[in-house]
C-alpha cells in the first residue's frame, strides 16, 4: 500500500469505526475457537497492528506479526515479534501455528491462491485460518487504488478458492452489510468526480465516528447469524484438516 495509506492508518486504527469493529468482529470469533495458553498466532500482512491488541487480549503462548512493509512494522505495536515476510514466502516452518489471521491481505497479491497456500502451510494440523477481504468488484473506489488491491471478491468463487489452498470451510458471510448502499454511492460519487484521498479512513469526524460505531458493532454482532446476501467484505473462518 502506499505510505500515506499506513500513515492513516496509525494515527486513526485506535478509535476509527471500522478498526475498532473488525477487531470486535475477530474477538468474537476467535474465542470461539477456543485459545488456550499452548497456542502460536500468526498475523499476515498485519500492517500497523491494529488487531494486534485482540490477538494480545487472549493469552496465548506467542503472537508472531509480519508484513511485506517496513513502513508498516516501524509503526506496529511494540510487544509483538515482528518479522518483514512476503506472504507468498513465509519464513516460518510448516505447522508451526494454531491460528493464522489475514485480515484484507490477499487481494493486495497477484497470486492470492500462492499465499493461501502458505498460510495452509504453517498451520498445524486442526488449526484454523481467519480471513477477510473486501467484497463486490462493484464497490471498486479511490480507497482500492490507494490501497492497491489487485481485486474484490464474490463469496462462491471465493470459498472455492480457499478450499483450493488445502483448508475445509467452516463458514464463510458477508459484514458491513447496514453500511453497503451508502459505501456504494459514496464510491461511485468520488469516482465520477474525480476525487482521491489518501485514505477513507481519513474521512470522518468524532460524531461520525461515534455513530458509526454503534451501527458497525450491530453489523458485525449480527452479520454471522443472519448471513447477509451482501456487504462492503467478507469474512472466511477454515480448518486445517488432521492427517
Amino acid at each position: 500500500m502506499n505510505t500515506d495509506v499506513y500513515l492513516v492508518e496509525a494515527r486513526v486504527s485506535a478509535s476509527h469505526w471500522w478498526f475498532a469493529g473488525r477487531r470486535r468482529l475477530f474477538n468474537r470469533l476467535i474465542r470461539a475457537l477456543h485459545p488456550n495458553q499452548s497456542w502460536s498466532i500468526l498475523e499476515v500482512g498485519a500492517g500497523t497492528g491494529a488487531n494486534l491488541p485482540v490477538l494480545h487480549g487472549l493469552e496465548v503462548r506467542q503472537v508472531v506479526a509480519c508484513d511485506l512493509s517496513v513502513d508498516a512494522l516501524r509503526l506496529a505495536r511494540v510487544g509483538t515479534t515482528l518479522a518483514r515476510a512476503d506472504a507468498t514466502q513465509l519464513p516460518f516452518h510448516s505447522n508451526s501455528f494454531d491460528l493464522v489471521l489475514a485480515a484484507d491481505v490477499i487481494e493486495h497479491l497477484d497470486s492470492d491462491l500462492a499465499a493461501l497456500r502458505e498460510f495452509v502451510r504453517v498451520l498445524r494440523p486442526g488449526g484454523h485460518l481467519v480471513l477477510t477481504v473486501p467484497a463486490f468488484p462493484s464497490l471498486w473506489g479511490p480507497q482500492d487504488i490507494v490501497a492497491q488491491h489487485r481485486r474484490r471478491y464474490r463469496r462462491s468463487p471465493l470459498v472455492t478458492l480457499v478450499r483450493e489452498a488445502g483448508v475445509r470451510v467452516s463458514t464463510c458471510f458477508h459484514f458491513n452489510y447496514f453500511l453497503f448502499a451508502p459505501i456504494w454511492l459514496a464510491r461511485k460519487a468520488l469516482l465520477a468526480l474525480g476525487i482521491s484521498v489518501a485514505s477513507e479512513n481519513s474521512i470522518n469526524t468524532s460524531l461520525l465516528n461515534r455513530a458509526l460505531t454503534g451501527v458497525f458493532y450491530a453489523d458485525v454482532d449480527t452479520a454471522p447469524f443472519v448471513n447477509p446476501p451482501f456487504g462492503v467484505s467478507l469474512c472466511v473462518v477454515a480448518v486445517k484438516p488432521e492427517p
